[in-house]
Protein backbone atom coordinates (compact mmCIF):
# COMPACT_ATOMS: atom_id res chain seq x y z
CA UNK A 1 0.00 0.00 0.00
CA UNK A 2 1.29 3.42 -0.96
CA UNK A 3 1.44 6.30 1.49
CA UNK A 4 -0.27 9.60 0.74
CA UNK A 5 1.66 12.63 1.97
CA UNK A 6 0.48 16.24 1.84
CA UNK A 7 2.93 19.10 1.98
CA UNK A 8 2.15 22.77 2.50
CA UNK A 9 3.60 26.15 3.38
CA UNK A 10 1.34 27.48 6.16
CA UNK A 11 1.15 30.54 8.38
CA UNK A 12 0.77 30.22 12.16
CA UNK A 13 -2.98 30.63 11.74
CA UNK A 14 -3.18 27.83 9.17
CA UNK A 15 -3.39 29.84 5.95
CA UNK A 16 -1.74 28.24 2.93
CA UNK A 17 -3.19 30.36 0.13
CA UNK A 18 -0.86 31.97 -2.43
CA UNK A 19 2.47 31.45 -0.65
CA UNK A 20 4.52 32.05 -3.79
CA UNK A 21 2.83 35.13 -5.19
CA UNK A 22 -0.20 33.74 -6.98
CA UNK A 23 -2.53 36.60 -8.01
CA UNK A 24 -5.89 37.39 -6.48
CA UNK A 25 -5.12 37.17 -2.76
CA UNK A 26 -4.46 40.09 -0.41
CA UNK A 27 -1.37 38.46 1.14
CA UNK A 28 0.00 36.88 -2.04
CA UNK A 29 3.67 35.91 -1.73
CA UNK A 30 3.66 35.97 2.07
CA UNK A 31 6.47 33.38 2.36
CA UNK A 32 8.82 35.84 0.67
CA UNK A 33 8.54 38.17 3.68
CA UNK A 34 10.68 35.71 5.68
CA UNK A 35 14.40 35.59 4.89
CA UNK A 36 14.99 32.13 3.40
CA UNK A 37 17.21 29.58 5.11
CA UNK A 38 18.85 27.38 2.46
CA UNK A 39 18.36 24.34 4.72
CA UNK A 40 14.57 24.67 4.61
CA UNK A 41 14.55 24.61 0.82
CA UNK A 42 16.98 21.68 0.80
CA UNK A 43 14.36 19.85 2.89
CA UNK A 44 11.67 20.67 0.32
CA UNK A 45 13.99 19.33 -2.38
CA UNK A 46 14.31 16.06 -0.43
CA UNK A 47 10.52 15.78 -0.42
CA UNK A 48 10.40 16.17 -4.16
CA UNK A 49 13.06 13.51 -4.62
CA UNK A 50 11.07 11.15 -2.39
CA UNK A 51 7.82 11.53 -4.35
CA UNK A 52 6.97 8.82 -6.87
CA UNK A 53 3.60 10.26 -7.92
CA UNK A 54 1.88 13.62 -7.67
CA UNK A 55 -1.83 14.07 -6.83
CA UNK A 56 -3.58 17.41 -7.23
CA UNK A 57 -6.96 19.05 -7.56
CA UNK A 58 -8.19 20.79 -10.70
CA UNK A 59 -7.10 24.33 -9.78
CA UNK A 60 -3.64 23.18 -8.76
CA UNK A 61 -3.38 21.14 -11.96
CA UNK A 62 -4.20 24.25 -14.01
CA UNK A 63 -1.55 26.28 -12.16
CA UNK A 64 1.19 23.62 -12.23
CA UNK A 65 0.57 22.42 -15.80
CA UNK A 66 0.89 25.96 -17.09
CA UNK A 67 4.43 26.52 -15.76
CA UNK A 68 6.06 23.32 -14.49
CA UNK A 69 6.76 21.60 -17.84
CA UNK A 70 9.14 24.43 -18.79
CA UNK A 71 10.93 24.69 -15.42
CA UNK A 72 14.35 23.28 -14.68
CA UNK A 73 13.59 23.03 -10.95
CA UNK A 74 12.95 19.37 -10.13
CA UNK A 75 12.21 18.22 -13.64
CA UNK A 76 11.36 14.79 -12.19
CA UNK A 77 7.79 15.97 -11.65
CA UNK A 78 7.38 16.18 -15.39
CA UNK A 79 8.24 12.51 -15.84
CA UNK A 80 6.53 10.98 -12.81
CA UNK A 81 2.91 9.84 -12.85
CA UNK A 82 0.51 12.65 -12.03
CA UNK A 83 -3.11 12.30 -11.00
CA UNK A 84 -5.72 15.03 -10.92
CA UNK A 85 -8.95 14.57 -8.97
CA UNK A 86 -11.30 16.85 -10.82
CA UNK A 87 -14.68 17.15 -12.47
CA UNK A 88 -13.45 20.00 -14.68
CA UNK A 89 -10.16 18.64 -16.04
CA UNK A 90 -11.08 16.07 -18.67
CA UNK A 91 -8.19 16.03 -21.15
CA UNK A 92 -4.94 16.78 -19.28
CA UNK A 93 -2.09 17.85 -21.52
CA UNK A 94 0.71 17.63 -18.96
CA UNK A 95 2.72 14.49 -19.76
CA UNK A 96 1.82 11.34 -17.82
CA UNK A 97 -1.31 12.79 -16.14
CA UNK A 98 -4.44 10.75 -15.44
CA UNK A 99 -7.81 12.04 -14.24
CA UNK A 100 -9.46 10.52 -11.16
CA UNK A 101 -13.15 11.11 -10.59
CA UNK A 102 -13.65 10.29 -6.91
CA UNK A 103 -12.06 9.72 -3.52
CA UNK A 104 -12.68 6.01 -4.14
CA UNK A 105 -10.28 6.31 -7.09
CA UNK A 106 -7.69 7.81 -4.73
CA UNK A 107 -8.28 4.96 -2.28
CA UNK A 108 -7.72 2.45 -5.13
CA UNK A 109 -4.55 4.29 -6.20
CA UNK A 110 -3.18 3.95 -2.67
CA UNK A 111 -3.74 0.18 -2.91
CA UNK A 112 -1.39 -0.13 -5.91
CA UNK A 113 2.31 -0.94 -5.75
CA UNK A 114 4.74 1.95 -5.67
CA UNK A 115 6.20 4.64 -3.50
CA UNK A 116 4.75 7.75 -1.85
CA UNK A 117 2.07 9.84 -3.51
CA UNK A 118 2.52 13.54 -2.74
CA UNK A 119 -0.08 16.30 -2.66
CA UNK A 120 1.46 19.77 -2.82
CA UNK A 121 -0.93 22.69 -2.52
CA UNK A 122 -4.45 21.58 -3.46
CA UNK A 123 -6.02 22.77 -0.22
CA UNK A 124 -9.61 21.67 -0.94
CA UNK A 125 -8.32 18.27 -2.03
CA UNK A 126 -6.26 17.98 1.16
CA UNK A 127 -9.29 18.87 3.27
CA UNK A 128 -11.37 16.18 1.57
CA UNK A 129 -8.57 13.60 1.81
CA UNK A 130 -8.24 14.30 5.54
CA UNK A 131 -11.99 13.95 6.09
CA UNK A 132 -11.97 10.65 4.16
CA UNK A 133 -9.07 9.28 6.22
CA UNK A 134 -6.80 8.95 3.19
CA UNK A 135 -3.84 11.08 4.39
CA UNK A 136 -1.01 9.18 6.02
CA UNK A 137 1.28 12.12 6.73
CA UNK A 138 1.26 15.92 6.62
CA UNK A 139 4.44 17.90 6.14
CA UNK A 140 4.10 21.54 7.05
CA UNK A 141 6.58 24.37 6.57
CA UNK A 142 5.15 26.73 9.22
CA UNK A 143 6.09 30.40 8.77
CA UNK A 144 6.15 32.81 11.73
CA UNK A 145 3.42 35.06 10.41
CA UNK A 146 -0.30 35.48 11.12
CA UNK A 147 -2.27 36.40 7.99
CA UNK A 148 -5.76 36.60 9.44
CA UNK A 149 -7.53 35.46 6.28
CA UNK A 150 -7.22 32.95 3.49
CA UNK A 151 -7.73 29.30 2.72
CA UNK A 152 -5.83 26.52 4.42
CA UNK A 153 -5.42 22.75 4.12
CA UNK A 154 -7.39 21.89 7.26
CA UNK A 155 -11.07 20.95 7.11
CA UNK A 156 -13.43 23.30 8.91
CA UNK A 157 -16.51 21.14 8.47
CA UNK A 158 -15.29 17.66 9.42
CA UNK A 159 -17.66 15.45 11.38
CA UNK A 160 -14.73 13.82 13.18
CA UNK A 161 -11.53 15.39 14.38
CA UNK A 162 -8.31 14.49 12.63
CA UNK A 163 -5.72 13.33 15.15
CA UNK A 164 -2.05 13.76 14.28
CA UNK A 165 1.21 12.74 15.93
CA UNK A 166 4.30 14.91 15.52
CA UNK A 167 7.11 12.59 14.39
CA UNK A 168 9.74 15.13 13.31
CA UNK A 169 10.32 18.84 13.72
CA UNK A 170 13.10 21.19 12.67
CA UNK A 171 13.32 24.90 13.40
CA UNK A 172 15.41 26.91 10.94
CA UNK A 173 17.45 30.04 11.65
CA UNK A 174 14.63 32.25 10.29
CA UNK A 175 12.02 30.86 12.69
CA UNK A 176 10.31 28.67 10.11
CA UNK A 177 9.43 25.24 11.46
CA UNK A 178 9.23 22.06 9.41
CA UNK A 179 6.79 19.62 10.97
CA UNK A 180 6.07 16.04 9.99
CA UNK A 181 2.78 14.75 11.40
CA UNK A 182 1.32 11.28 10.94
CA UNK A 183 -2.39 10.69 11.08
CA UNK A 184 -3.64 8.44 13.85
CA UNK A 185 -5.97 5.67 12.78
Amino acid sequence: MRSLITTHFVSLDGVAEAPGGEPGYAHSGWTMDVEPDPAQYARKGQEQEEATAFLMGGRSYDAFAEVWPTMDYFAGWNAMPKYVLSSTVTDPQWYNTSVLSSLDDVRALKETDGGPIFVQGSMLLTQNLLKAGLVDEMRLMVFPVVLGSGRGPFPTDAEDKVRLTLVDSTTYTNGVQYQVLRTQR
